[in-house]
């Protein structure tokens, strides 16, 4: 007997985003630092007699355990520190604003703060996680009736921050207890590398190979980001950061010969991707690499692979220290990026936001619907996380916002009838704080935990029960933000999503021009002229198949042949490495802005119609040039092969571009 299936209607876009969660082991070591944090410090605040100013602290630690996410003890002081001197700016703001001005002026000032705070959170995720304390804080010290004044508010919000970090900073992790305390997340980070090239290679010529080089581009980023944090020198200043450094440098042709083999699409041997996992294994034991499997060399880019394996183990054994092959960002490319089209955008989006909750919150105090609670800061405090894109897409976070404030209203009147005050209120702002790096994997559980923290925060302020107020606020909130981001707007929509496609399409292009002009430029140890090159790359050719007859050749063998392909200079290299990273880095980025527009709803999403095609256009093109980078390597050419797939991409490009409101970067072909 048949029996008939019923097939499910597949979810609408911005749905399904909003009940996908990530998913991962559970970060102890963020668990016990939020435990310690803003729990401990409403404590100590109390037994002082000091409770308001102890509010503000565990504020701040909260806002500070939000962005306590995994990543090195380095990056945690830029990821956690400098968003909290954004807020200790808004508290003074809004705390002197606030006790000086009336509504209307108040509005008014909250309103071009949030322009101000909008417009720099088009610069990148450290300077939207500033933005979005300053809003908030900004709001809250308008609004919280404290009797300290501003400047006392303020310290005691970078203390509460300044505790966290203490306990980032101070406490071993997992990572560190294997070896030097100074290092948690960075051996991983760069293990992930070595990890992620063994996986690529595993999957050359299947269908899982795009996806494998997306998260080898990722892993890079990661690890980047893991060891280019601040430090007090300019280069690693011990022999064991040195060391990293190189490993993560040695990483980089590993990662390029194993792009270029996936864009080839032809399957390699399983022995191939045994070197990069024992590279993995050595770094995360801080060991030696041991004898490495040599991979056939039979191809460019095999060849290329097995030179790379070569130069890891050198340097894994030496460890001098490697560039990290980053450009810095100049202070006119942060204000390009604030006043450029998606921080004008941004910013008068978030203005009219925060602007537009800040005078609705006026009115319904001065009318007083709030009876006799005087915080009205919640309704733009909400707003403020409701219009942030970074959180996802707007129908989502406002979703889950609306769902997680009810939960954890709901959640907080119970508790609120059954604990002790302050006793039992101070513990559930410790368990919250607990709660925290594992509820920030959904921002509706986000929502709840926050919303149970600051409600027991109120209460133990001196404040009564607000749960209900709390929901009415939340739902007025997601109203106001759902209308203001559907209005129309000056100039052209999706200005986020456009703005990092061009930065990646000027990306690709700078790596293929590099590349191409390396290719007319003489090689090292070779002739000037064209013959003359073809002929000494034959040579070497036909001297890589005899070498690759054996695979059993000794390691100074292949060393000595490896070096007779070396022909490039190495500075020249560097720049490409350099060039390739930031290719790939800011597609990444233009991919992850386009995934969370393609997840708004309609009247939103068809405004970035066709930039994943141009994404994908400008993805094949970069792993094309790599293809050529490996080629020209071991040719001193660029095949046919390559030219004529550069050239199909790059004519095939010129529509998807405009279509999307780009502007094409001169062709490096021309001419």
């Amino acid at each position: 007997m048949s029996r008939s299936r019923r097939v499910l209607p597949a979810l609408p876009p911005w749905l399904a985003h909003a009940l996908r969660a990530q998913r991962g082991p559970v970060p102890w070591s963020a668990v016990t630092r939020g435990a310690l944090s803003a729990g401990p410090l409403l404590l100590v605040a109390v037994q002082v007699g000091r409770t308001s100013l102890g509010v503000v602290a565990a504020i701040a630690a909260m806002l500070a355990g939000i962005n306590d996410r995994p990543g090195s003890r380095r990056v945690s002081v830029k990821r956690i520190g400098v968003p909290a001197l954004g807020g200790a700016l808004g508290l003074v703001v809004g705390t002197y604003a606030g006790q000086q001005t009336g509504a209307v002026v108040l509005t008014v000032i909250l309103t071009f703060v949030g322009l101000v705070a909008g417009s720099i959170s088009a610069i990148g995720p450290v300077a939207s996680a500033v933005g979005t304390q300053l809003l908030v804080a900004s709001a809250i010290g308008a609004g919280m009736p404290l009797p300290e004044p501003g400047w006392e508010r303020a310290l005691a919000y970078v203390a509460g921050a300044g505790w966290l970090l203490v306990l980032r900073l101070a406490l071993p992790t997992p990572g560190s207890l294997a070896g030097d305390f100074r290092f948690d997340g960075e051996r991983k980070a760069v293990a992930g590398v070595y990890d992620a090239v063994a996986e690529l290679l595993d999957a050359v010529g299947g269908p899982e190979a795009i996806r494998r080089r997306a998260a080898l581009t990722a892993a890079l980023d990661h690890a980047q980001d893991a060891l280019a944090g601040p430090r007090l020198r300019r280069y690693a200043s011990s022999s064991a950061e040195r060391r990293l450094h190189a490993q993560y440098a040695a990483a980089l042709p590993l990662a390029e010969a194993a792009t270029a083999l996936a864009w080839a699409g032809e399957a390699v041997a399983e022995r191939a991707s045994e070197g990069p996992r024992r590279l993995a294994a050595a770094v995360r034991g801080n060991n030696h690499t041991g004898p490495l499997p040599a991979p056939s060399r039979s191809a460019p880019a095999l060849r290329a692979l097995d030179d790379a394996l070569l130069h890891a183990a050198e340097v894994f054994d030496q460890g001098r220290g490697g560039d990290l092959h980053t450009r810095p960002r100049t202070p006119r490319d942060r204000l390009r990026a604030a006043f450029g089209s998606a921080g004008r955008e941004y910013g008068l989006r978030v203005a009219l936001c925060f602007g537009a909750s800040s005078a609705a919150a006026q009115a319904l105090h001065q009318g007083q619907w709030y009876g006799q609670h005087e915080h009205w800061y919640w309704l733009p405090a909400t707003a403020v996380f409701l219009v942030k894109p970074d959180l996802g897409p707007l129908a989502s976070r406002v979703l889950n916002r609306a769902a997680g404030t009810v939960l954890g209203a709901v959640l907080f009147a119970g508790f609120a009838v059954v604990l002790p005050r302050p006793e039992g209120l101070i513990a559930l702002v410790a368990l919250s704080g607990a709660l925290i790096p594992v509820a920030t994997r959904h921002f509706a559980a986000q929502t709840a935990v926050v919303t149970v923290l600051v409600l027991a925060l109120v209460m133990v302020g001196g404040e009564p029960q607000a749960s209900m107020g709390r929901i009415g606020e939340t739902l007025l909130a997601c109203a106001i933000v759902l209308i203001v981001g559907h209005l129309p707007m000056p100039g052209q929509r999706g200005g986020g999503v456009r703005a990092r496609l061009a930065a990646a399409s000027e990306a690709a292009y700078a790596y293929l021009t590099h590349v191409l002009d390396e290719a007319d430029t003489p090689r090292i140890g070779t002739s000037g002229t064209p013959s003359e090159r073809r002929a000494a790359a034959s040579e070497r050719r036909v001297t890589d198949r005899a070498t690759a007859s054996d695979h059993r050749a000794t390691a100074s063998e292949r060393r000595a042949t490896a070096s007779e392909r070396r022909v490039i200079p190495s500075d020249d290299r560097a720049t490409r490495w350099t060039l390739r990273r930031e290719a790939y880095r800011t597609l990444a980025e233009a991919r992850t802005a386009i995934s969370l527009s393609a997840h708004e709803l309609p009247a939103l999403a068809r405004h970035t119609e066709g930039a994943d095609e141009v994404a994908d256009l400008l993805e094949r093109l970069v792993d094309t040039t790599t293809a050529c980078a490996v080629h020209l390597d071991d040719t001193g050419r660029i095949g046919p092969e390559h030219t004529e797939r550069l050239t199909a991409l790059l004519d095939e490009l010129a529509g998807p571009v405009e279509r999307v409101g780009l502007r094409p970067p001169g062709t490096p072909l021309a001419g």
